[in-house]
Protein backbone atom coordinates (compact mmCIF):
# COMPACT_ATOMS: atom_id res chain seq x y z
CA UNK A 1 0.00 0.00 0.00
CA UNK A 2 3.03 2.60 -0.36
CA UNK A 3 5.56 2.48 -2.89
CA UNK A 4 4.81 1.00 -5.89
CA UNK A 5 7.17 -1.97 -5.94
CA UNK A 6 8.61 -1.36 -10.03
CA UNK A 7 10.24 1.55 -8.19
CA UNK A 8 11.37 -0.61 -4.90
CA UNK A 9 13.00 -2.74 -7.38
CA UNK A 10 14.51 -0.46 -9.43
CA UNK A 11 16.12 0.91 -6.12
CA UNK A 12 17.34 -2.57 -5.27
CA UNK A 13 19.09 -2.69 -8.95
CA UNK A 14 20.90 0.74 -7.98
CA UNK A 15 21.77 -0.80 -4.88
CA UNK A 16 23.92 -2.90 -6.43
CA UNK A 17 21.55 -6.16 -5.92
CA UNK A 18 21.49 -7.51 -9.63
CA UNK A 19 19.59 -6.87 -13.20
CA UNK A 20 16.26 -8.00 -12.70
CA UNK A 21 15.32 -10.24 -15.56
CA UNK A 22 13.20 -8.84 -18.36
CA UNK A 23 9.26 -9.71 -17.55
CA UNK A 24 10.52 -9.42 -13.62
CA UNK A 25 9.39 -6.27 -13.02
CA UNK A 26 6.57 -6.10 -15.17
CA UNK A 27 5.35 -9.08 -13.01
CA UNK A 28 5.15 -7.04 -9.89
CA UNK A 29 4.55 -2.88 -11.02
CA UNK A 30 0.66 -3.23 -11.65
CA UNK A 31 -1.25 -1.98 -8.51
CA UNK A 32 -5.00 -1.52 -8.40
CA UNK A 33 -6.63 2.08 -9.38
CA UNK A 34 -7.89 2.29 -5.47
CA UNK A 35 -5.94 4.86 -3.13
CA UNK A 36 -3.29 3.31 -1.32
CA UNK A 37 -1.88 3.27 2.07
CA UNK A 38 0.81 1.45 3.75
CA UNK A 39 3.77 -1.06 2.27
CA UNK A 40 1.98 -3.08 -0.76
CA UNK A 41 -1.10 -3.74 -2.58
CA UNK A 42 -1.48 -7.74 -3.14
CA UNK A 43 -2.79 -8.93 -6.68
CA UNK A 44 -2.23 -12.57 -5.88
CA UNK A 45 -1.08 -13.90 -9.06
CA UNK A 46 1.86 -16.72 -9.99
CA UNK A 47 4.07 -13.91 -10.22
CA UNK A 48 5.21 -14.90 -7.08
CA UNK A 49 7.08 -17.22 -7.92
CA UNK A 50 8.66 -15.43 -10.46
CA UNK A 51 9.64 -12.81 -8.19
CA UNK A 52 11.11 -14.85 -5.84
CA UNK A 53 13.80 -16.29 -8.79
CA UNK A 54 14.65 -11.90 -8.73
CA UNK A 55 15.27 -12.19 -4.88
CA UNK A 56 16.50 -15.44 -4.34
CA UNK A 57 20.11 -14.28 -3.57
CA UNK A 58 18.99 -11.36 -1.67
CA UNK A 59 18.50 -12.96 1.45
CA UNK A 60 22.07 -14.07 1.78
CA UNK A 61 23.28 -10.55 1.51
CA UNK A 62 20.83 -9.00 3.88
CA UNK A 63 22.51 -10.79 6.53
CA UNK A 64 25.75 -9.80 5.47
CA UNK A 65 25.30 -6.39 5.14
CA UNK A 66 22.70 -5.92 8.28
CA UNK A 67 24.06 -3.70 10.84
CA UNK A 68 24.10 -6.65 13.40
CA UNK A 69 23.88 -10.32 13.34
CA UNK A 70 20.83 -11.60 13.01
CA UNK A 71 19.21 -14.65 15.69
CA UNK A 72 16.25 -14.18 13.32
CA UNK A 73 15.81 -15.97 10.06
CA UNK A 74 13.29 -16.55 7.29
CA UNK A 75 11.46 -19.70 8.34
CA UNK A 76 8.04 -19.67 8.75
CA UNK A 77 7.56 -16.40 6.44
CA UNK A 78 5.88 -16.27 3.18
CA UNK A 79 6.01 -14.31 0.02
CA UNK A 80 2.61 -13.48 -1.30
CA UNK A 81 2.60 -11.64 -5.20
CA UNK A 82 3.53 -8.32 -3.42
CA UNK A 83 3.07 -8.59 0.05
CA UNK A 84 4.83 -10.59 2.91
CA UNK A 85 3.85 -12.38 5.96
CA UNK A 86 3.50 -15.24 8.29
CA UNK A 87 2.52 -18.55 9.08
CA UNK A 88 1.53 -17.95 12.73
CA UNK A 89 0.35 -20.14 15.70
CA UNK A 90 -1.18 -19.14 19.05
CA UNK A 91 0.47 -20.05 22.54
CA UNK A 92 -2.57 -22.43 22.85
CA UNK A 93 -2.46 -23.81 19.60
CA UNK A 94 -2.86 -27.17 18.55
CA UNK A 95 -0.27 -29.31 16.51
CA UNK A 96 -3.13 -30.58 14.70
CA UNK A 97 -5.01 -27.43 14.24
CA UNK A 98 -5.45 -25.53 10.82
CA UNK A 99 -2.68 -23.12 10.40
CA UNK A 100 -2.78 -19.62 10.41
CA UNK A 101 -0.81 -17.20 8.04
CA UNK A 102 -0.85 -13.72 8.56
CA UNK A 103 -0.46 -10.51 6.66
CA UNK A 104 -2.28 -7.23 6.44
CA UNK A 105 -6.07 -5.95 5.59
CA UNK A 106 -5.20 -4.16 2.91
CA UNK A 107 -3.02 -7.24 1.31
CA UNK A 108 -6.27 -8.80 0.03
CA UNK A 109 -6.94 -10.22 -2.91
CA UNK A 110 -10.08 -8.26 -2.89
CA UNK A 111 -8.90 -5.14 -2.32
CA UNK A 112 -8.84 -2.64 1.09
CA UNK A 113 -11.80 -3.05 3.61
CA UNK A 114 -13.76 -0.22 4.37
CA UNK A 115 -13.43 1.90 7.42
CA UNK A 116 -15.41 -0.05 9.96
CA UNK A 117 -15.43 -3.02 7.27
CA UNK A 118 -14.56 -6.56 9.31
CA UNK A 119 -14.44 -9.59 6.89
CA UNK A 120 -14.92 -13.13 9.10
CA UNK A 121 -14.88 -16.81 7.35
CA UNK A 122 -14.78 -15.86 4.21
CA UNK A 123 -13.90 -18.40 1.21
CA UNK A 124 -10.27 -17.62 -0.36
CA UNK A 125 -8.01 -19.92 -2.25
CA UNK A 126 -5.04 -17.89 -1.91
CA UNK A 127 -1.44 -19.38 -1.61
CA UNK A 128 1.67 -18.57 -0.31
CA UNK A 129 5.25 -19.58 -0.97
CA UNK A 130 6.75 -20.69 1.94
CA UNK A 131 10.18 -20.26 3.07
CA UNK A 132 12.92 -21.78 4.99
CA UNK A 133 15.54 -20.44 7.13
CA UNK A 134 17.58 -19.46 4.29
CA UNK A 135 14.90 -17.46 2.84
CA UNK A 136 14.44 -20.21 0.22
CA UNK A 137 10.86 -21.06 -1.23
CA UNK A 138 10.45 -25.03 -0.31
CA UNK A 139 6.60 -25.37 -0.70
CA UNK A 140 3.54 -23.41 -2.18
CA UNK A 141 0.92 -22.75 1.30
CA UNK A 142 -2.72 -22.90 0.12
CA UNK A 143 -5.84 -21.48 1.88
CA UNK A 144 -9.72 -22.26 2.52
CA UNK A 145 -10.91 -19.03 3.77
CA UNK A 146 -9.38 -15.62 5.24
CA UNK A 147 -10.75 -16.23 9.13
CA UNK A 148 -10.97 -12.57 9.87
CA UNK A 149 -9.78 -9.22 7.96
CA UNK A 150 -10.21 -5.37 8.78
CA UNK A 151 -8.16 -1.99 8.48
CA UNK A 152 -10.25 -0.57 11.25
CA UNK A 153 -8.12 -0.50 14.28
CA UNK A 154 -5.38 -2.42 13.33
CA UNK A 155 -4.58 -3.54 9.64
CA UNK A 156 -4.35 -7.39 9.90
CA UNK A 157 -5.16 -10.76 7.95
CA UNK A 158 -5.62 -14.25 9.08
CA UNK A 159 -5.95 -16.87 6.82
CA UNK A 160 -6.90 -20.76 7.70
CA UNK A 161 -4.94 -22.87 5.63
CA UNK A 162 -5.28 -26.19 3.97
CA UNK A 163 -2.48 -27.88 6.26
CA UNK A 164 -2.05 -28.44 9.62
CA UNK A 165 0.88 -27.23 12.00
CA UNK A 166 1.94 -31.00 11.98
CA UNK A 167 1.37 -31.33 8.48
CA UNK A 168 3.76 -28.51 7.97
CA UNK A 169 6.13 -29.85 10.54
CA UNK A 170 6.10 -33.11 9.30
CA UNK A 171 6.53 -31.96 5.23
CA UNK A 172 8.94 -29.27 5.62
CA UNK A 173 10.31 -29.26 8.60
CA UNK A 174 9.20 -25.94 9.59
CA UNK A 175 7.55 -24.54 12.35
CA UNK A 176 5.12 -21.47 12.77
CA UNK A 177 6.00 -18.08 14.12
CA UNK A 178 4.07 -17.64 17.52
CA UNK A 179 2.35 -14.68 18.05
CA UNK A 180 3.35 -13.20 22.08
CA UNK A 181 0.46 -12.37 24.06
CA UNK A 182 2.55 -9.89 26.08
CA UNK A 183 2.47 -6.08 24.70
CA UNK A 184 6.13 -5.24 23.56
CA UNK A 185 8.29 -2.55 25.47
CA UNK A 186 9.70 0.70 23.65
CA UNK A 187 13.53 -0.16 23.79
CA UNK A 188 12.53 -3.97 22.28
CA UNK A 189 15.45 -5.06 19.66
CA UNK A 190 13.16 -6.02 16.71
CA UNK A 191 13.50 -7.67 13.17
CA UNK A 192 10.96 -6.68 10.38
CA UNK A 193 11.47 -10.45 8.20
CA UNK A 194 10.00 -9.70 4.61
CA UNK A 195 8.99 -12.77 2.99
CA UNK A 196 8.80 -10.84 -0.47
CA UNK A 197 12.03 -9.08 -0.17
CA UNK A 198 13.76 -12.00 1.19
CA UNK A 199 15.16 -9.11 3.48
CA UNK A 200 15.50 -8.78 7.56
CA UNK A 201 15.25 -5.16 9.12
CA UNK A 202 16.97 -4.48 12.01
CA UNK A 203 15.93 -2.25 15.03
CA UNK A 204 14.11 -1.18 17.67
CA UNK A 205 10.67 0.02 18.64
CA UNK A 206 10.95 3.51 19.80
CA UNK A 207 7.56 4.17 20.70
CA UNK A 208 3.85 4.16 20.30
CA UNK A 209 1.27 6.00 18.38
CA UNK A 210 -2.16 6.51 20.38
CA UNK A 211 -3.44 6.66 16.72
CA UNK A 212 -1.91 6.80 13.43
CA UNK A 213 -4.11 8.11 10.73
CA UNK A 214 -3.67 7.74 6.80
CA UNK A 215 -5.99 8.68 4.38
CA UNK A 216 -9.61 7.16 5.81
CA UNK A 217 -8.33 4.80 8.07
CA UNK A 218 -6.95 5.06 11.56
CA UNK A 219 -5.36 2.68 13.44
CA UNK A 220 -4.78 2.14 17.33
CA UNK A 221 -1.45 2.11 19.87
CA UNK A 222 0.65 1.70 16.54
CA UNK A 223 4.23 0.33 17.20
CA UNK A 224 6.50 3.44 15.80
CA UNK A 225 10.29 1.92 14.47
CA UNK A 226 13.51 3.73 14.87
CA UNK A 227 14.81 4.52 11.55
CA UNK A 228 16.97 1.52 11.16
CA UNK A 229 13.62 0.17 10.03
CA UNK A 230 13.71 2.04 6.61
CA UNK A 231 10.99 -1.17 5.46
CA UNK A 232 9.70 -0.43 1.52
CA UNK A 233 6.86 -1.32 -0.79
CA UNK A 234 6.45 -5.15 -0.48
CA UNK A 235 7.14 -5.90 3.15
CA UNK A 236 3.26 -4.91 4.11
CA UNK A 237 2.49 -8.19 6.37
CA UNK A 238 6.04 -8.54 7.55
CA UNK A 239 5.96 -10.41 11.10
CA UNK A 240 8.03 -7.83 13.54
CA UNK A 241 9.55 -10.10 15.79
CA UNK A 242 11.04 -9.77 19.46
CA UNK A 243 14.75 -10.66 19.04
CA UNK A 244 15.15 -11.83 22.86
CA UNK A 245 12.17 -14.18 22.67
CA UNK A 246 11.84 -15.03 19.24
CA UNK A 247 7.57 -14.06 18.92
CA UNK A 248 5.58 -12.28 16.84
CA UNK A 249 4.76 -8.74 18.61
CA UNK A 250 2.94 -7.05 15.46
CA UNK A 251 2.51 -7.11 11.60
CA UNK A 252 4.27 -4.30 9.30
CA UNK A 253 1.99 -2.34 7.81
CA UNK A 254 3.28 1.68 6.78
CA UNK A 255 5.39 4.39 6.82
CA UNK A 256 5.85 8.24 6.26
CA UNK A 257 7.14 8.65 2.46
CA UNK A 258 7.29 12.66 1.98
CA UNK A 259 6.66 14.16 5.22
CA UNK A 260 3.06 14.66 4.56
CA UNK A 261 0.30 15.30 7.06
CA UNK A 262 -2.05 11.93 7.26
CA UNK A 263 -2.94 11.36 3.47
CA UNK A 264 -2.22 8.22 1.85
CA UNK A 265 1.20 6.58 1.77
CA UNK A 266 1.90 9.26 4.86
CA UNK A 267 0.15 8.60 7.71
CA UNK A 268 0.47 10.74 10.60
CA UNK A 269 0.55 10.05 14.94
CA UNK A 270 -2.63 12.23 16.79
CA UNK A 271 -2.32 11.83 20.46
CA UNK A 272 -4.78 11.41 23.61
CA UNK A 273 -5.28 15.26 23.03
CA UNK A 274 -5.51 15.48 19.10
CA UNK A 275 -2.19 16.63 18.65
CA UNK A 276 -0.37 15.84 15.29
CA UNK A 277 3.30 14.85 14.56
CA UNK A 278 4.57 14.10 11.01
CA UNK A 279 7.23 11.87 11.11
CA UNK A 280 8.48 11.96 7.66
CA UNK A 281 10.92 8.42 6.81
CA UNK A 282 9.73 6.58 9.64
CA UNK A 283 7.91 3.02 9.82
CA UNK A 284 5.51 1.56 12.12
CA UNK A 285 3.45 -1.80 12.58
CA UNK A 286 -0.10 -2.81 14.05
CA UNK A 287 0.82 -4.65 17.48
CA UNK A 288 -0.83 -8.71 17.76
CA UNK A 289 -0.94 -9.36 21.14
CA UNK A 290 -4.50 -8.71 21.32
CA UNK A 291 -5.11 -11.39 18.16
CA UNK A 292 -4.31 -14.07 21.03
CA UNK A 293 -7.27 -13.43 23.03
CA UNK A 294 -9.56 -13.94 19.93
CA UNK A 295 -8.48 -17.10 18.86
CA UNK A 296 -10.28 -20.42 20.39
CA UNK A 297 -10.44 -23.70 20.00
CA UNK A 298 -9.19 -25.03 16.34
CA UNK A 299 -7.78 -21.97 16.03
CA UNK A 300 -11.00 -20.20 15.32
CA UNK A 301 -11.82 -16.86 15.30
CA UNK A 302 -13.86 -16.34 18.32
CA UNK A 303 -14.47 -12.50 18.72
CA UNK A 304 -16.96 -13.18 21.70
CA UNK A 305 -14.27 -14.46 23.79
CA UNK A 306 -13.27 -12.79 27.08
CA UNK A 307 -10.62 -10.45 26.89
CA UNK A 308 -11.12 -10.30 22.88
CA UNK A 309 -10.70 -6.15 21.32
CA UNK A 310 -10.32 -6.62 17.82
CA UNK A 311 -13.42 -4.79 16.15
CA UNK A 312 -16.19 -6.96 15.10
CA UNK A 313 -18.58 -7.00 11.75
Amino acid sequence: MRKPLVAALSALALAGLGAVPAGAATAVAAEPTASTAGKGVDTDTVTSVAHDAVTSTTANLSRVTAPKAQAVDFAGTVSLSNCSGSVVRMPDSEANDPALVMSNGHCLEGGFPEPGEVIVDQPSTRSFGLLNSAGTRVATLRANKIAYATMTDTDVSLYQLTSTYQQIQDSYDIQALELSAARPAAGTDISVVSGYWKRIYSCSVDGFAHRLREGAWTWKDSVRYTSACDTIGGTSGSPVVDDATGKVVAVNNTGNEDGARCTDNNPCEVDESGNITVREGINYGQQTYNIVPCVGLDNKIDLSRPGCTLPKP
